[in-house]
């Protein structure tokens, strides 16, 4: 098969596309020929070495594939060959073929192309264990979204809007912003312009929100902990702009705030198993009525994922990025 190679990592000129044996899927696995791999930042972090794959996992680059299965691994019963499927993964999805558990995977939306569904896994599953799991954001509430306009921030919009609860986000421009609130964000904060933090105290009449989805860091702990109304959860998802830095944590005695976090790699089978399982019970009939779909900035062939790569790092897009590798 044909599959990106990152070598020993770096900028992302060190991708090529190379030839190579194509996986086997083992007990409870199916082997996926694949169509279109969803792009991520953590794709762009083991790339540079901050981001190393499980043990067990492919070292090939890709955390999300659709596709058609290919292959059924021993005891794999609720899959057939040629079922068209989307599915997380530890890694392999930059290739031609790519191994993900069975229960782990799930079917097309009907109506649905390949290179949209390639874009639902890692996000849905991410907002979903971080904002319902973790978070436990229910209708009526407050949500704040640092990054609105990234693939994670537009599917955290969306599910909000689907629970019931008003979402806020932080965003680098004007065009980011009118985005996000057409996708349903009430307000739309521009970070280059006004202190996040004022202005949500603005815009909640002093109350704050209920819960916070960060993807920045340090830099914003002190103003997300005073943004956050008593008993306010703050959720991170990842450090862009690093993980060290110092707070007054009396905050978080005095509003009982709860401050958690995940990451989506490290879960054992059995937990994104049941991540899955609630996916396709509560989200997944909405995407195949048409509703909660992602929105696709940028198609690239595989052949030219450091394009991708670099169009991710610029942080000029909205929404999702994906590789056609069929193509």
């Amino acid at each position: 098969m044909k599959y990106i190679d990152h070598g020993a990592g770096g900028a992302a000129d060190c991708m090529q596309l190379v030839d190579g044996p194509a996986p086997q899927p083992g007990p409870g696995q199916i082997l996926i020929e694949v169509v279109c791999a969803g792009i991520n930042r953590p794709d762009v972090l083991q790339r540079l070495g901050r981001y190393p794959p499980p043990p067990d996992a492919s070292p090939v680059l890709g955390l999300e594939v659709a596709g058609r299965v290919a292959a059924l691994g021993a005891g794999v019963t609720e899959w057939q060959v040629g079922a068209g499927v989307t599915a997380l993964t530890p890694g392999g999805g930059y290739a031609e073929y790519c191994v993900a558990a069975a229960s782990h995977a799930l079917p097309i939306p009907a109506g649905m192309d390949f290179a949209t569904a390639a874009a639902l896994p890692e996000t849905w599953f991410t907002v979903w264990a971080n904002l319902v799991d973790l978070g436990r954001l229910k209708r009526g509430e407050r949500l704040l979204v640092h990054g609105g306009s990234s693939g994670i921030g537009l599917v955290a919009i969306q599910l909000a809007k689907h629970l019931g609860a008003e979402c806020l986000v932080t965003v680098g421009s004007e065009e980011k912003a009118e985005f996000c609130r057409k996708a349903g964000a009430t307000q739309a904060i521009n970070y280059r312009s006004a202190d996040f933090a004022e202005e949500v105290k603005a815009i909640t009449g002093g109350a704050g929100v209920d819960v916070i989805l960060d993807m920045v860091g340090a830099p914003y702990l002190q103003r997300n902990l005073a943004s956050l109304r008593r008993d306010g959860r703050l959720v991170y998802v990842a450090f862009l702009e690093g993980s060290k830095g110092e707070a007054d944590l009396m905050p978080i005695m005095l509003k009982r705030l709860t401050v958690t976090g995940s990451t989506m790699r490290p879960r054992t089978l059995a937990e994104k198993t049941a991540i899955r399982d609630a996916l396709a019970a509560h989200i997944w009939p909405a995407l195949a009525q048409g509703r909660l779909l992602p929105h696709l900035f940028a198609r690239f062939p595989l052949v030219q994922a450091a394009d991708a790569h670099r169009l991710m790092e610029s942080s000029r897009h909205i929404g999702k990025i994906v590789l056609d590798v069929a193509s």
